[in-house]
């Protein structure tokens, strides 16, 4: 879902140093770029090597700001940048910059910027393992983290330098992923703590067969997704393998039971709150513990009913004979039975009857005790998977109509109208 949001209007400027992860940086700035964002991009001389600025001013449109054509006589200076830009994100940022950035060297042009931007800027190192880990980078990436500067954290994988360890830079999407919540965060979900449930859950008859359902978890990962990029603290349960949502704390579960299990630990954790990073003047100051009531989606398509008894192997159909009956037992009503104490609560409810489908919906906010109801008509099985949706949310106040629209914008839609509620 990350890939479906829309950057329209956000201005964002790409730092680039002097490392062989250089060449990702032109994916990213096609991702800002396609997402309709206003990109520029910065490089220091170093960087130059590795990639031509000239590829960087196709992929973004603009020229791109070196020691060669700083100018000022508009804002193409740094400056202008800072002042121009919403986001600057140094990818790759070497140890090199990581170092003389916490210790406000700014002996080129990318360092000037970043000593002059006045907001949050985001780092994605790309360095060899030991210069990565050396207690000194180590230490000035967490004085960085003080001051509104937040790191992508690099991958382990094999190096440039042939060697297997931790250095390798995000990759694109995912720094593109972290940009979301500095680009679009609002004060009421910002640090609020907030549990999504997603996909259809899977019921073991034995070994190899299953009990599931039509569900694809996508409009769960577009509330992921916006939620994350509005600034709350997400914890994603889910049965399915997320496919594009930001970095946000993920639990794999399968049957309604493990699901209801973990939705329950999980809120027990939301309603601890979030401490608080000190800032960087106040460095020695106690983290505040912030208290949001926290959220509960209940997105996921849980099954009904499941075997009443899980055979271990595979049945063989020898065995089995010509009929089978396989006996079922009521799943747990996930959202009806836990407690719902000091939270807010929707339910999502899918239904095929348009008539009877605000009926269903009415009275299971009634009956499970719930915020609102996410009410969803669907057309047959066909409906599900689909990258579009039209939702009613339906509360004590009355309904708000969500008309058809991409699953992100719905997501974002159904948050801009749950904070009055």
């Amino acid at each position: 879902m990350v890939d479906q949001i829309r950057l329209d209007g956000k201005k964002i400027l790409v730092g680039v140093t002097g490392s062989i992860a250089a060449y990702k940086a032109c994916e990213l700035v096609r991702l800002y770029f396609k997402a309709g964002a206003d990109v520029r991009v910065v490089m220091t001389e170093a960087a130059a090597r590795f990639v031509s600025p000239l590829t960087f001013e196709a992929l973004s449109a603009n020229p791109v700001v070196t020691e060669g054509n700083e100018s000022w006589h508009d804002d193409g200076n740094h400056i202008g940048l800072g002042e121009w830009a919403d986001l600057f994100v140094v990818a790759p940022a070497t140890a090199n910059t990581i170092n003389k950035m916490a210790s406000g060297i700014a002996d080129n042009l990318l360092l000037q910027t970043a000593l002059a931007f006045p907001k949050t800027m985001l780092l994605a190192p790309a360095a060899n393992t030991r210069m990565i880990e050396n207690p000194t980078t180590v230490a000035n990436m967490k004085r960085l983290a003080l001051h509104r500067i937040e790191t992508v954290e690099p991958q382990t994988k094999l190096l440039a330098c042939n060697t297997v360890g931790k250095g390798a830079m995000a990759e694109p999407e995912t720094i593109f992923a972290a940009s979301l919540k500095h680009l679009f965060e609002k004060e009421y979900w910002k640090n609020r703590r907030v549990v999504v449930t997603g996909g259809g859950t899977i019921e073991k008859i034995d070994d190899v067969r299953y009990i599931s359902n039509f569900s694809s978890g996508k409009m769960a990962e577009a509330l992921v997704t916006a939620l994350y990029a509005r600034g709350a603290d997400v914890c994603y349960i889910t049965t399915r393998e997320p496919r594009s949502i930001p970095p946000v704390h993920v639990i794999r579960v399968e049957s309604a039971r493990e699901m209801m299990e973990y939705t329950e630990d999980a809120l027990r954790v939301a309603k601890k709150g979030v401490l608080t990073k000190p800032s960087f003047h106040s460095a020695s100051e106690r983290p505040e513990l912030i208290r949001k009531t926290p959220w509960l989606f209940m997105v996921a398509a849980v099954s009904d009913y499941r075997p009443a008894y899980e055979q271990r192997g595979k049945l063989k159909k020898e065995t089995l004979g010509e009929r089978w009956q396989l006996e079922l037992v009521k799943n747990p009503d996930i959202v009806a039975s836990i407690d719902k104490s000091g939270i807010k609560t929707v339910a999502f409810k899918a239904e095929t009857d348009p008539l009877k489908g605000l009926e269903h919906a009415e009275r299971a906010l009634r009956e499970k005790g719930v915020d609102a109801v996410a009410l969803n008509i669907l057309t047959g099985s066909e409906s599900f998977g689909s990258d579009t949706n039209a939702v009613t949310l339906v509360t004590e106040n009355g309904r708000i109509e969500i008309p058809q629209a991409n699953k992100i914008d719905i997501a974002f839609s159904m948050l801009e109208s749950l904070e009055d509620l």
